[in-house]
């Protein structure tokens, strides 16, 4: 028999096995309590084994777990009811993950041109540092070296762009252009928030160019920067949105929001999923967004990001050897660092801290949306113990 891992070794795995959870905390085989602040990354919207979505989970897998896409889901026409009454959109599609939304919007786009009689509007301008999944799609919108070597030939039709940069955006839209897509907080890209103007900026030059506005909220939404949607803040709307992590809160499950008039290409035979939107995902999914989706939860969401950056930083002052700043939105938080991102996660290994390393030297911290200010102090504690043992 071969030596080989019988689990394809495509991560670094941290020599921890977790059994169960409880809230923001992850606990190990050998009963070791860790103060979780990655969240699956994004993924635990509500902590670990939350008792509403336990039991929504629960009534659901005692009636009927799947049936697929040829017959009426109730609970998946209950999300997009829950989804269409709080956001733009007016139809909804069910995925699996973030990287099958992403694959659908890029489809979406395209088709929406063509239908308008226009088959050459099929360039779709991405930015760098972005990251929307692993499929050969994504990897081809994103770009980076690192996601695309060894992959090719990459699908044609995407030109990345500097973050940030309106000028070139407006310089690269053509009649080829078919849409821009972006996420308004980078999250693998190093918690990197677009600018309320610049968002503002980049609706605009779509609306005068005819060209379709995507916005990746795979991380970054379903409540996290204490909006539901973080391009809320700047008060625009996108014509199709990419959703997944927090929306299952833990349960796989994604979403491709979109238009009426973005969708209308969309018909019978054009798209599909064997398992996006069953009944198990959907279940839980709507008890996720009765309980996100409310204006009260969401104000806690902003006021408990505002206390934990406050103690950031005061930590970042506290140990100007590792730290450079804070930045983020929300509960969507990262620290820059002057050492190296994967050192400071494994320090809070020690401290029983779980974290994330992102691109740009950062260090993500995402914990559950209903953490306590308690658990924000104590999980603030760990890290300055954590950056303390990395002073030298």
């Amino acid at each position: 028999m071969s030596d080989f891992p019988h689990v394809l070794p495509t991560y670094n795995r941290a020599p921890i096995t977790f059994e169960r959870g409880e809230g923001v905390w992850a606990i190990a085989q050998n009963g070791t309590r860790y103060l979780d602040l990655g969240a699956g990354i994004a993924v635990n919207a509500l902590g670990h084994a939350n008792p509403d979505l336990v039991g929504a989970l629960i009534e659901q897998a005692g009636k009927i777990w799947h049936v697929s896409n040829l017959y009426n889901i109730p609970q998946q026409e209950k999300l997009a009811d829950l989804l269409v009454e709080n956001t733009f959109a007016d139809t909804v599609f069910f995925t699996n993950s973030g990287t099958e939304a992403a694959e659908l919007a890029i489809k979406m786009a395209r088709k929406y041109h063509d239908e308008k009689g226009e088959p050459e509007r099929v360039e779709i301008l991405t930015f760098e540092g972005a990251f929307h999944g692993r499929s050969t799609g994504a990897i081809a919108a994103a770009g980076s070296q690192k996601m695309v070597k060894g992959f090719g030939p990459l699908m044609p039709g995407f030109r990345q762009l500097p973050f940030g940069d309106t000028e070139a955006l407006r310089t690269a839209i053509t009649n080829r252009t078919c849409a821009v897509m972006i996420e308004p907080v980078q999250g693998e890209g190093g918690i990197r928030p677009l600018p309320d103007e610049d968002l503002r900026e980049i609706r605009k030059l779509c609306d005068d160019t005819g060209t379709l506005l995507i916005l990746d909220e795979v991380q970054c939404g379903m409540g996290r920067t204490g909006r539901l949607f973080a391009h809320e803040f700047a008060g625009i709307a996108p014509d199709i949105m990419m959703v997944a992590k927090g929306i299952g809160g833990g349960f796989p499950l994604g979403a491709v929001l979109a238009t009426q008039s973005a969708a209308a290409g969309m018909v019978a035979g054009t798209h599909g999923s064997t398992y996006g939107g069953n009944p198990l995902a959907c279940a839980v999914g709507v008890r996720v967004m009765e309980i996100v989706a409310e204006p009260d939860f969401l104000a806690e969401v902003t006021r408990k990001g505002a206390l934990m950056r406050q103690k950031l930083e005061g930590l970042v002052a506290s140990h100007p050897r590792v730290f450079e700043s804070v930045r983020g939105q929300g509960l969507m938080l990262g620290l820059k660092c002057k050492i190296a991102p994967g050192d400071l996660v494994q320090a809070g290994y020690s401290q029983q801290l779980l974290t994330v390393a992102a691109a740009d030297n950062v260090v993500r911290l995402l914990p559950p949306l209903n953490i306590t200010d308690e658990e924000i102090a104590e999980a603030v504690d760990r890290l300055d113990k954590a950056a303390g043992s990395l002073n030298g």
